[in-house]
């Protein structure tokens, strides 16, 4: 990366640079993997170029599919061009299948079915270990208008249909995902999908053996990071 790019933010995955122009940034993908709020990180040589290209790929596949996104195009290995965006600070979670945190706090069975796609709202606060949070909090807080918590309610379920869509017809069950929403900077009364989509956000099973495909696999110690990304990236036919 060329020294005279400019480093606007500094994230746990991922670098944002300063763009061409005042409208767009360059979103750069790390190595690192880290989890329990970077409690356990560690290096993966090359996982940045799978997420970049796994991205990428979702994101224009959404976009196929009318869902407005700050995706303009994957530049090379490891940067994304996109359009910049005032992000709201909240991580926006939809679950399919109990997993992860929820069974923990709740004591479900992990894989439990629900009965419908299950909505939830965390703060995006590293120090407070992303707390969750309900609708009238962002709201109340003025982090979004209540009109805006509606259409990424209603973006946020039309992007889970369309994944499961995709992932089922390669034998991939979505379990949950996390994405962030932002107002574009040229027009901020335009929200759109912004951040990642990966095996980072998303927890991937196998629809057989109900293997893990995604950060998981580090947070547990289950195995190979990266065979798990790979398997997805050449599931989707990025890699072969």
């Amino acid at each position: 990366m060329s020294s005279k790019k400019t480093i606007l933010y500094q994230g746990k995955a991922k670098k944002i640079i300063k763009g061409p122009d005042n409208h767009t940034l360059i979103q750069f993908f790390k190595d690192d993997a880290t989890a329990f709020n970077k409690k356990k990180h560690k290096l993966f040589k090359g996982k940045g170029i799978l997420n970049n290209l796994i991205s990428a790929y979702i994101m224009d596949y959404l976009k196929s599919k009318k869902v407005p996104t700050h995706f303009v195009k994957r530049m090379n290995d490891r940067e994304q061009l996109i359009r910049k965006c005032e992000i709201i600070p909240i991580e926006f979670v939809t679950r399919n299948v109990v997993a992860g945190s929820i069974a923990e706090k709740l004591g479900l069975k992990e894989g439990t079915k629900l009965k419908r796609p299950l909505l939830e709202y965390y703060y995006k606060e590293d120090k407070l270990d992303d707390p969750m949070i309900s609708r009238d909090h962002v709201v109340s807080f003025g982090w979004a208008t209540d009109s805006e918590i509606k259409k990424i309610d209603k973006l946020s379920l039309e992007i889970n249909q369309y994944l499961k869509m995709l992932f089922i017809k390669k034998g991939i069950v979505l379990i949950d995902f996390k994405i962030e929403f932002g107002r574009l900077s040229s027009n901020p009364k335009k929200i759109v999908l912004a951040d990642e989509i990966s095996p980072d956000s998303c927890r991937l099973w196998d629809k057989k053996s109900n293997q893990k495909l995604d950060k998981d696999v580090f947070r547990r110690n289950l195995g190979s990071l990266m065979n798990a990304y790979e398997e997805v990236a050449s599931r989707l036919g990025i890699v072969h």
